[in-house]
């Protein structure tokens, strides 16, 4: 059971997607760690040695990932907040940040949908 940055890497897959179960990895990072601590990318994660986990160890250790990574974003998002800026403001109200429609499938994001204006009913 290989474990990095307390995470379990899942056994039955390969290491590069192993990796990816790491907040703040994806394919290519992994790929490059793969390939800096010299293991083999399709290498199960149940076959690595302990000398292969100790450089991947080391190799991620080298990037900002999980708890840092983290708060780092979470500290970005309240400094927005704070100077109320366009995404600032977005993040308060709980609506889409990255310009997304919200006349449609913006629940999805942030739950239960949100009332925007008082709409009346057209009917009987």
């Amino acid at each position: 059971m290989a474990r990095i940055k307390n995470i379990e890497l899942p056994n039955e897959k390969h290491t590069v997607i192993g990796l990816t179960a790491i907040y703040g990895i994806g394919r290519s990072l992994a790929a490059t760690i793969c390939e800096s601590a010299g293991v083999e990318k399709s290498k199960k994660v149940k076959d690595l040695t302990n000398e292969e986990i100790t450089s991947l160890r080391t190799e991620v250790d080298k990037c900002l990932v999980e708890g840092d990574l983290r708060r780092e974003v979470q500290t970005n998002i309240k400094g927005k907040m704070e100077i109320n800026s366009y995404q600032g403001t977005r993040h308060k109200k709980g609506l889409p940040v990255h310009g997304q429609r919200t006349s449609r499938n913006a629940r999805t994001r942030k739950g239960k949908g949100k009332v925007v204006a008082n709409k009346k009913k057209v009917g009987k």
